[in-house]
């Protein structure tokens, strides 16, 4: 991202959290807005700075900080943040606000590819339109669009939150059982499972499938299964001895 002012942004979008776009087509909105939206109770430094933590968001990349002229006439520090992470810090928020703020973000999206297709030369619109059956197979996209694998992004994002519960379960990355990669690939192999087993990720013959195959209509129920899941005894007991042994090196 480039470095971007208030004046560098054109608003396209105001239905519910204000959405700009940049000079060079990037979409993005601003934090303090997003935040004021999702009806967040902590203070806007400390959410902003835990929400870009917890979706790895690279500055410069993914955000970048801002300033901006408050009604008072003063400066105020504010982030510019893509849309992409913005709609994975919605999600996070983990309620109806929450929800509803990343549908708007994913119809924003989808609207704006869908003007991309209007600027295609008319022959290459005519060639798409009578090779995809645009018409109806718009129809059934929307009626089976929950009904279809992740996307790629929502993929990412289940992907993201089992690392960092991962993480959480094993006492940090300092600790002995996260650099011990036995003891680490078995606890995201147990989350990765006990999402399959709850929703029914199997092939033909009984086998675990890719947790990319759950169906988009459960995304919201992974994310909790996510929040709620516990190690079972034997790798919480072997997490805890493994730790304890670093414990025990430092005294």
């Amino acid at each position: 991202m480039q470095n971007l002012t208030m004046n560098d942004l054109t608003v396209i979008e105001n239905e519910l959290v204000p959405v700009y776009e940049t000079s060079t087509g990037e979409k993005v909105v601003y934090g303090s807005e997003l935040y004021e939206v999702l009806g967040v109770k902590s203070n806007y430094r400390d959410w902003i700075r835990n929400r870009l933590n917890d979706c790895e968001a690279v500055e410069k990349e993914d955000f970048e900080a801002a300033k901006i002229l408050a009604p008072s006439g003063q400066t105020k520090k504010d982030h510019i943040i893509k849309l992409d992470t913005a709609k994975e810090m919605a999600m996070l928020e983990r309620n109806e606000k929450g929800k509803q703020v990343r549908r708007y973000f994913i119809q924003i999206e989808k609207k704006y590819k869908e003007n991309t297709f209007e600027n295609l030369s008319p022959e290459l619109r005519a060639v798409i339109v009578v090779d995809q059956r645009i018409t109806s197979v718009e129809k059934k996209v929307e009626h089976l669009e929950y009904d279809i694998p992740l996307y790629g992004s929502e993929a990412d994002e289940l992907c993201n939150h089992v690392k960092r519960k991962g993480v959480d379960m094993l006492g940090g990355k300092e600790g002995n059982a996260y650099k011990d990669t036995k003891i680490r690939s078995a606890v995201y192999t147990d989350i990765y499972n006990q999402i399959k087993r709850e929703f029914g990720l199997y092939d033909d013959k009984g086998k675990f499938k890719s947790y990319k195959s759950l169906k988009r209509r459960y995304i919201y129920e992974a994310h909790e299964l996510i929040d709620a899941y516990e190690l079972p005894t034997y790798l919480q007991e072997r997490v805890n001895d493994c730790n304890a042994q670093m414990n025990m090196e430092v005294a």
